[in-house]
């Protein structure tokens, strides 16, 4: 049975873009509609007519009269009873062990209609945009498959939230403010990660530092580093280590009221940092047989005949210099005595593409985006052009713009099961897209559906992706049966014999691809629109960036590729 379904969103997430591909994947006709105000939701029941409404992602009640006449399922990020707008906030600060997702109908009062499905999981030492994204997403899509097939059925009648019934432990829970997680470094760093992490990556942890009133994201334990409590202990590619009570806290971002997030240097500034050691560490390192406990942004590691190159850049965006940083370690791994490398990306995020808030930070905004899209550009050039090892992209999470043609840079290309994809770049205020992603994106998917993944502006799931050849494995039920599943495969795909095999049928691939058209021109003329974009007198890209900037800025949007939908964005399988 097919279903019409209207999404009502306060944003198209990750978490809705995922329950819209594997609805559609499963026939159902789905449409989206950012729920600006009651009466555009009212106007997008009547245009659409469905039979069922879903709020994967809302942070406003659904008019009366509509829930009244439709049923309406909120996904709500908590376990059974929990009602409130920051429940994984307060799981996160008060240590829940384990934590789920509700499904229910939307009734007078908000979080308490009657349930249609729950599932759980277990939390982790993480952030909760970490958490959403992976454990809160994976058990969202698990309880609303259940839910609307059960509604499917007609027969099903949901069950009202009971108090008093065994095992349920939620309840009503005020919304956090910002003292409840506000920083004080006389604490300790359980206490100082607990804080920071619930608000990240929106609305982050109020603190001092180094004089100045900001919120902080991104925070990470130092291993050795001891001073005082609120001394600045060093830096390192744009982060900071804060002294702390019983040792010390790197902190990746910062912003300040009214400002955008930013890595932390730049909004300290160098005249406040001026005596503050810089501690770098070499862009990759391998540490085979220990774990690395160190705070670094790229990290390399061998098992066997293969290097792993993981590249954990907060929320997935590359500024310039983490593009060059990456190309630099890209080009030691391939000097490693290896057969294949294995990028990793990073755990939460796969990648992004350029770092739209560095550049709206930048004195020329035209010139960093130059920059950026050229840094980008020499990354894929250089993967695409390795003929010594076989090149794997594994992509742990999401990814959008140019970070999905940066996987397309490789041989293979594994991606989680629930991994969103958004293969393009319009959106963001008509940019054309560069890292050679005329070459790279058709030569998988052909011209026609390389058109209609660019124009269509819409998400992909991981199944889809491998159905159409955009990338030859979806596996994994989780993050880690995934990791699992790639040093499994992976130890196979550098098997010596096949590696010689792969690499000579790929230096026969390019020498016939060069032949009909030389990878430059294709980068030329992807890079001649980009000028345009950059320095021309349409100014359309410069204003979608700063409104997505500074809208993220005020609300929790984190990525540019998950907030790639109209006000009316209507997908039907």
């Amino acid at each position: 049975m097919s279903l019409r379904i209207l999404f009502l969103c306060t944003a198209y997430n990750g978490l809705a873009q995922r329950a819209w591909a594997e609805l559609t994947d499963l026939g159902h006709q789905v449409s989206v509609q950012i729920a600006s105000d009651p009466d555009t939701m009212r106007a997008a029941v009547a245009r659409e007519r469905p039979q069922l409404i879903v709020a994967p992602m809302l942070k406003t009640a659904i008019p009366e009269d509509v829930w009244r006449r439709h049923t309406c399922l909120i996904v709500h990020p908590g376990i059974v009873g929990d009602r409130g707008p920051s429940s994984l906030d307060w799981a996160i600060l008060e240590g829940e062990h384990d934590w789920g997702v509700t499904v229910l109908q939307a009734a007078a009062e908000m979080d308490a209609g009657d349930i249609w499905a729950s599932a759980g999981f277990a939390m982790r030492g993480a952030s909760k945009s970490q958490l959403y994204r992976h454990e809160v997403t994976d058990a969202a899509s698990r309880a609303l498959l259940q839910a609307v097939e059960r509604f499917e059925t007609g027969r099903y009648v949901p069950q009202p939230l009971d108090y008093a019934a065994a095992g349920v432990r939620g309840r009503l829970r005020a919304s956090m403010r910002a003292a409840d997680r506000s920083l004080d470094w006389e604490m300790d760093n359980a206490s100082l990660l607990a804080r920071i992490r619930s608000g990240d990556s929106f609305p982050g942890a109020r603190g001092e530092i180094a004089g100045v009133r900001c919120h902080v994201f991104g925070a990470h334990v130092e291993p050795s580093l001891r001073g005082r409590p609120g001394e600045l202990l060093g830096r390192r590619d744009g982060a900071i280590c804060i002294g702390t009570r019983d040792g010390a806290l790197w902190l990746s971002h910062l912003r300040e009221k009214d400002g955008i997030k930013l890595p932390a240097t730049l909004v300290l500034g160098e005249k406040r940092l001026r005596e503050v050691a810089q501690r770098p560490l070499r862009p990759a390192t391998s540490v085979a047989g220990r774990r690395d406990l160190a705070y670094r942004q790229i990290r390399y590691r061998e098992v066997g005949a293969v290097g792993y190159l993981h590249f954990d850049f907060y929320n997935g965006a590359m500024s310039t210099a983490q593009c060059d940083r990456l190309r630099t370690a890209f080009l030691q791994a391939r000097q490693r005595p290896t057969r294949a490398i294995v990028l990793m990306g990073g755990s939460d995020i796969w990648s992004n593409g350029i770092h739209l808030n560095t550049i709206q930070a930048a004195a020329d905004p035209a010139l960093e985006s130059w920059r950026n899209i050229l840094a980008m550009n020499a990354l894929v050039r250089e993967i695409v052009l390795t003929d010594s090892h076989l090149v794997i992209s594994a992509m742990q999470g999401n990814s959008g713009a140019g970070g999905v043609i940066l996987a397309l840079a490789a041989d293979q290309v594994w991606a989680r099961r629930g991994a969103v994809m958004n293969p393009h770049y319009k959106s963001m205020g008509g940019l054309y897209g560069s890292e050679y992603w005329t070459y790279l994106l058709p030569r998988r998917v052909g011209e026609t559906l390389a058109q209609e993944l660019t124009e269509g502006l819409r998400p992909i799931g991981a199944t889809g992706a491998e159905r159409i050849g955009l990338v030859d494995a979806a596996f994994g039920a989780s993050a880690a049966d995934f990791l699992a599943h790639v040093e499994q495969r992976a130890e196979r795909a550098a098997d010596p014999l096949s590696v010689r095999k792969a690499l000579a049928g790929k230096r026969r691939r390019r020498a016939a691809d060069e032949r009909r058209k030389p990878l430059e021109s294709y980068g030329a003329e992807e890079l001649a629109h980009m000028y345009r974009n950059f320095f021309g007198s349409d100014r359309s890209y410069h204003e979608a960036r700063r409104r997505f900037v500074l809208k993220c800025a005020a609300t929790a949007c984190e990525a540019a590729p998950e907030q790639s939908v109209s006000r009316r964005a209507e997908v039907s399988a």
